[in-house]
């Protein structure tokens, strides 16, 4: 055999191999592949043009062209969503006094801290709210009407007055108040009550006369700056009292 046979021999095998297995490739470079070039592929396969697999450099001018008019054509479609609403649970005490009281709206966040995060004195006597709930459904709303004035942009519960609706009728207002003595001593005196209604004897801290209470857990939900509202939360064993509170705010 001769040297030029020989080399035949050995060489042949292999650029026979290299012309018709190439090397397949890896899956990083598919995966890259489709994620750059999913647009293309839908595109070809709508408008029925496939690549033809013996030319290589068909699939590169494709994905050349395309990757060159991808920054001006987009590709997914923008949809606007809504900011997702908080959700959080409080304390709250609906008390007053018994004998021409009004009466008072107290968040807490804690039960243990004396000092409230929101104490509303609304205009509406013990004696009216008690015959409202009676029929088991209470809506109260306190509306501010903001327009052009400082308030449109100072946090939510700092609003210092308030329009109030029960049930749909106006009766009055609502004042936003700073907790005095009276009050923290009031609420030191409930600190062992986490859900209850009762009535706590005179000189419990807030004036002489008979307090009447209800305290529950709410559910807070903060829809926005300009709105956030209490839903009272009833035990299992409890009837279904449904109490709401909303805070809102027009600009």
């Amino acid at each position: 055999m001769t040297k030029i046979d020989a080399l035949r021999r050995f060489l042949l095998p292999c650029f026979h191999h290299t012309r018709t297995a190439p090397t397949p490739p890896t899956a990083a470079a598919t995966k890259k592949r489709l994620s750059t070039s999913l647009r293309d592929d839908l595109d070809d396969h709508h408008n029925k043009h496939p690549t033809n697999p013996e030319n290589p450099q068909d699939e590169n001018h494709d994905s050349s062209s395309s990757a060159a008019a991808s920054p001006t054509t987009p590709t997914t479609t923008s949809l606007y969503v809504p900011p997702r609403s908080s959700r959080t649970m409080v304390i709250g005490t609906i008390f007053g006094h018994r004998r021409g009281g009004h009466v008072w709206f107290c968040i807490q966040q804690d039960r243990l801290c004396t000092k409230p995060s929101l104490l509303l004195e609304l205009s509406i006597p013990t004696s009216a709210l008690i015959q409202e709930m009676q029929c088991g459904l209470v809506r109260i709303a306190l509306e501010s009407n903001a327009a052009e004035s400082e308030l449109s942009r100072c946090p939510l519960r700092s609003v210092p007055v308030w329009t109030l609706f029960c049930n749909g009728r106006k009766l009055g207002f609502a004042v936003r108040r700073k907790a005095t003595q009276q009050n923290r001593a009031m609420l030191k005196t409930m600190q062992n009550t986490t859900v209850g209604a009762g009535v706590l004897p005179s000189g419990s801290g807030f004036g002489s006369e008979e307090i009447m209470y209800m305290r529950a857990n709410y559910e807070c939900v903060v829809g926005s700056a300009d709105s956030e509202s209490f839903h009272l939360i009833n035990p299992d064993e409890g009837p279904g009292q449904e109490l709401s509170v909303f805070l809102m705010r027009s600009k």
